[in-house]
């Protein structure tokens, strides 16, 4: 058997290989939202999503948990979306090419990976106790913000990276600023990369537990919050008490807001996955 024999031979194992782990990932993901959405379909009504806590599993809901969600994604995205996408402008349009950037980009890149309770620590160090601000949705979401902004950096600059380099040069020619290439031309081509790591960025603060734990969100919340100030409570939060609980009740209360979270989740993908294609559509057009 010959070389080339042998490599198309390792490329259809590969192949197989990979439709293999592909099916089996699948099928496991299945198995655990199936379970869910058989044990928690039975709680989930319009009462469950508009009742407050309870100590009685029958009566409780999760009314000032999604409120709390919606609340510190609000902030979160206001916050974090400027700034990432900005870092990542100026990092990939207007920064030199030297040690400092080298040193950034590295330290970016590792701050992507950094546990999230560790982003927990600093936002109770930095935000709770020295800037007092309590155990409020702004600490919240603050913190939440500095977990995703290296996300938000690395895929900003990836997508206006991947602009190529003629439409600069045409621009520039034309006579327009630096700054005029990157408005009209550079950011509505990128635009739908950049989104869409928003977006994904954004769905992966809003399953996060450990640092809102850190920073203060409390388990029970009789009250829906009314401004960035108040105290508050998100459904991951509420889905750790709910299971850290021994009665069967409250399995199923948990599982119905796993429901809830996944619907939230999937409803965000959808949005940038959507967006992504109409931009890139348009942007061909």
């Amino acid at each position: 058997m010959n070389n080339a024999k042998i490599n198309r031979l390792k490329d259809k194992v590969f192949k197989y290989v990979g439709i293999f782990s592909s099916i089996i990932g699948i099928v496991i993901l299945a198995i655990f939202i199936g379970f869910v959405i058989y044990m928690g379909i039975q709680r989930l009504s319009w009462d469950f999503m508009v009742q407050l806590p309870s100590r009685f599993a029958e009566e409780s809901g999760i009314y000032t948990a999604w409120m709390g969600t919606i609340w510190i994604m609000v902030f979160t995205t206001l916050i974090s979306f400027p700034l990432g996408v900005g870092a990542g402008i100026y990092l990939e349009e207007y920064g030199k090419n030297n040690m400092w950037s080298s040193f950034l980009e590295i330290n970016i890149s590792n701050l992507a990976s950094v546990p999230s309770i560790i982003y927990g620590l600093l936002g109770l160090g930095v935000f709770v106790r020295m800037m007092d601000m309590g155990n409020s949705i702004l600490a919240g979401a603050l913190t939440l913000s500095l977990l995703i902004l290296p996300i938000i950096i690395v895929s900003t600059r990836e997508a206006i990276k991947a602009v190529p380099s003629s439409i600069r040069d045409a621009s520039n020619a034309l006579g327009a600023s630096k700054w005029q290439t990157i408005w009209h031309q550079v950011l509505p081509a990128s635009f739908g990369g950049i989104l869409t790591g928003v977006i994904l960025a954004l769905s992966r603060a809003i399953g996060e537990t450990a640092p809102l734990i850190v920073v203060g969100a409390l388990v029970y919340v009789p009250f829906a919050p009314e401004n960035p100030l108040d105290e508050f409570t998100v459904l991951p939060v509420q889905i750790y008490n709910w299971v850290s609980r021994p009665q069967e009740e409250f399995i199923i209360n948990a599982a119905a807001a796993i429901i809830v979270l996944l619907g939230i989740t999937f409803i965000m993908n959808g949005i940038a996955v959507y967006l992504r294609n109409k931009w890139q559509s348009k942007m061909e057009w």
